[in-house]
């Protein structure tokens, strides 16, 4: 598949310089086709029978099959979820932390990630790295480490600077259990989980999936409590109490996943070339350039696919502006930035589009 005949496969950009996969990827047709095709055919022959529910049933598994690959584990591993909030929360539940437990963490965490961490009742240690680099960043979270360590609670990409932080640096220096928030990572570059304890997907974002779509990487099922247990979660149970679960990360499964959700999502796995990671590489380097001529770029090079960068003007105003131009970006809560995702999908003209906005 070219260049071309990619990017075509998403009508948005025929007349949008999308630049906001952070949040939503954009929606391929192949993906508005699945989810239109389920709902013509939920709506005309209803959603029960045994034959919807194993197809439904078979859809998951290969979903599932699908996302151990990109995270080059097995699908014994993989839970499937509705978000990385979704993934982050089965996990810290399961730890059952107490408040002399501690968990350290970053400033620079989406609430995603810190929000259950705050909520976790654990103690929570918070490394300072706000507009750090990335080896800067490692560092500022081993100082955090203590004896009472029992967490780490970190992003593979800094939803913020895009920073791209070396997970498994940390996990060898401490030998600490890690959860690693995955939102801007699988789809944008290459992942190998490795020995990573839990990491976190979105479906939404980088992977151009539909919305309430993610998974959750458990390295060893066995060892976590099944805190949040969903209908998917059961391999058998008695009225009287008795629950078994099933085997491997499928006791995490999180709940319903609509039919029409799960074929879009398989469908936007589909559609992504091998040549993906290296074109959302170079992309990225040629935005943060031509970024860089007229304003200040906090994304270090050779990061992810974000570009975080601060305009001349009220963020929030600039983006409203470009929005306006048919140039969609991100403004920054509570930072004077704004925030361009370079996909797979993303062109120059894409990108001097940005730069002539500005």
């Amino acid at each position: 598949m070219t260049f071309e005949e990619a990017r075509a496969l998403f009508p948005v950009l025929e007349r949008v310089a999308y630049l906001n996969a952070g949040t939503f990827g954009p929606l391929a047709e192949p993906t508005r086709r699945a989810l239109a095709e389920q709902a013509h055919r939920d709506a005309g022959e209803g959603r029960a029978g045994k034959p919807y529910f194993d197809e439904l049933l078979e859809l998951r598994t290969g979903l599932r099959t699908a996302i151990a690959g990109l995270l080059a584990t097995s699908p014994e591993r993989v839970a499937l979820t509705s978000s990385t909030t979704d993934g982050c929360n089965i996990v810290l539940a399961g730890l059952g932390l107490q408040p002399d437990d501690e968990i350290v963490t970053t400033d620079a965490e989406h609430f995603g990630l810190a929000g259950p961490v705050f909520a976790s009742g654990a103690t929570v240690r918070v490394a300072g790295v706000q507009q750090r680099g990335p080896d800067e960043i490692l560092e500022a979270v081993l100082e955090e480490v203590t004896p009472r360590t029992r967490l780490l609670a970190v992003s593979h990409v800094y939803w913020t600077t895009g920073v791209v932080l070396d997970v498994h640096a940390l996990e060898q220096r401490t030998a600490v259990p890690i959860l690693v928030d995955g939102a801007q990572s699988v789809g944008a570059i290459p992942v190998d989980v490795g020995a990573l304890d839990f990491y976190t997907v979105s479906g939404q974002k980088w992977l151009c999936g539909p919305d309430s779509t993610g998974a959750l990487y458990v390295a060893d099922p066995d060892s976590l409590r099944v805190a949040r247990p969903s209908y998917f979660a059961q391999e058998s149970f008695e009225p009287g109490g008795r629950f078994v679960p099933r085997p491997g990360a499928q006791r995490f499964d999180s709940g319903w996943i609509p039919m029409g959700s799960l074929r879009g999502l398989g469908a936007a796995l589909g559609v992504a070339p091998d040549w993906r990671f290296e074109r959302i590489a170079e992309i990225a380097g040629v935005c943060r350039e031509k970024l860089a001529a007229s304003v200040e770029v906090v994304t270090p090079p050779g990061q992810a696919g974000l570009v975080t960068f601060r305009p001349h003007g009220d963020a929030a105003e600039v983006a409203a502006r470009l929005f306006e131009r048919g140039v969609v970006v991100r403004d920054l809560p509570r930072t004077p930035w704004l925030r361009a995702s370079c996909g797979w999908w993303t062109s120059d003209e894409d990108v001097r589009r940005l730069v002539a906005g500005l």
